[in-house]
């Protein structure tokens, strides 16, 4: 599949956009190469046109699942199994991320049902993890349950420790983000002996939330490279393991692994999946990680000193309450989208060392109200990927013009609404302790 055939795709979208059927058929092109983004934003597209279609809701939950986004993903198949009627493959997927949660008897049960079902709907792999079926009758696994009871052999600690080169210079905007974040973990570092001093460690939390595609992650490497620490990048499919024991062994040893390479900024995305509320928990697996959780933030065992834990999270209502005590994470930074000088700062660092005409950018920038950084970065992708069209045919550079990228970002809708949707209830109806203050000031509600 070449890049001309996603052109013709994008035309026609352009003429029919509310084409349900092509725009399904240009996801699944961008899922088949391997462009998950790309297909997760042409999903979303289609279920703002189409939102009761099951095999779209199917469709992006998958996406999701790839992109290791297993709450969103959860979300949707959760949805999708509680209908009277439910697709066997919402079973299966179910069945997987429960499974990646380390809820291995849940995830029997899922796949179970996925296959009383449809017959067809049979896996072969996951019901060999899950020892569901013939063959495991006198087997090490049965139903997940001999499985469930062992412990897996030890391993290697996960995760790996980076160098970022990247520094608070080539992140547009987020200026007050940057000031606290320095306040609580660039200056310790810089004059340890005030700190000393007042008897102050050097270390702490700081959790981030907003809307995805933000900034959060980049902002977090950056903190790192601006001090010269190790940055070691935390997901979820980095703890979490379907042996009993072993999310909480790996949670500890990366811990260890930070606490090894001091100064190190220990960054958990996703947070939300780790450390959600225990009263909404079923499973007492899930409890034990959070006990765990807590207990290395707490530094219980090894000191924390000169560990710096950042997280990052869509949905900071689901995050638990014992995270938020003083010394973990006491410092919640909401991370709104760029507004208009940071838009324009971000649109000049993408664009840099780019051939460009002059290009307006302070004008550009009030054209993508709303807009998020990754919002931005796929409108200039989308732009650079035409000129590229354009210089390969005709052997020679083409600048990117301001009315090119005007015309992609007025055919394009900011990913942020859907999350400001959801974040305006929690922050109207359960903002206790006026956690949510900051997004009504964005909402000027």
């Amino acid at each position: 599949m070449n890049e001309e055939h996603i052109q013709a795709l994008r035309e026609a979208l352009r003429v029919s956009p509310d084409n349900v059927p092509l725009r399904v058929h240009l996801a699944k092109t961008f899922a088949g190469l391997g462009r998950l983004e790309e297909a997760e934003q042409e999903y979303r597209e289609t279920l703002s046109l189409a939102p009761h279609d099951d095999g779209v809701k199917l469709e992006l939950a998958r996406i999701y699942f790839q992109q290791d986004k297993t709450s969103q993903a959860m979300v949707i198949v959760e949805d999708l199994c509680r209908q009277s009627i439910a697709p066997a493959e919402a079973f299966v997927l179910h069945a997987r991320l429960l499974l990646r949660e380390g809820d291995v008897r849940g995830a029997v049960s899922q796949y179970k049902q996925a296959l009383e079902a449809d017959p067809d709907a049979a896996n072969e792999q996951l019901a060999r993890e899950l020892g569901v079926g013939e063959g495991f009758d006198q087997g090490e696994v049965h139903e997940g349950r001999v499985r469930q009871s062992w412990q897996a052999p030890g391993g290697e600690v996960p995760g790996e420790v980076e160098r970022p080169q990247i520094k608070f210079d080539d992140v547009g905007g987020m200026q007050s983000l940057k000031e606290e974040i320095a306040l609580k973990i660039l200056y310790p570092m810089q004059h340890p002996e005030m700190y000393k001093a007042y008897g102050k460690a050097i270390g702490g939390g700081i959790l981030m939330y907003g809307p995805p595609g933000c900034g959060k992650t980049y902002l977090a490497r950056a903190t790192a490279g601006e001090i010269g620490a190790g940055f070691l990048s935390v997901g979820i499919s980095d703890v979490l393991d379907m042996w009993t024991g072993q999310s909480e062994r790996n949670l500890r040893q990366l811990f260890q692994q930070a606490r090894y390479n001091k100064p190190c900024v220990l960054f958990f995305d996703e947070a939300d999946a780790l450390g959600g509320r225990r009263s909404d928990m079923n499973s007492g697996s899930g409890r034990q990680l959070i006990n765990q959780f807590l207990a290395e933030m707490d530094g219980v065992e090894s000191s924390n000193d000169g560990v710096l834990v950042l997280a990052a999270t869509n949905a900071p209502w689901h995050i638990d309450p014992a995270f938020r005590r003083p010394g973990r994470f006491d410092r919640i930074l909401f991370v709104p989208p760029p507004d208009a000088a940071a838009r324009t700062e971000i649109l000049r660092l993408q664009l840099r060392d780019k051939p460009q005409e002059a290009i307006d950018f302070t004008a550009l920038a009030k054209q993508m109200d709303g807009f998020s950084g990754a919002d931005i970065k796929a409108v200039i992708d989308q732009a650079i990927e035409a000129k590229l069209r354009e210089a390969m045919k005709a052997g020679a550079l083409r600048p990117l013009a301001g009315k090119d990228l005007a015309a992609i970002a007025r055919s394009l809708r900011p990913t942020t609404r859907e999350w400001f949707a959801t974040a305006r209830n929690y922050a109207l109806y359960s903002n206790e302790g006026g956690l949510y203050d900051d997004v009504l000031k964005f909402l000027k509600l």
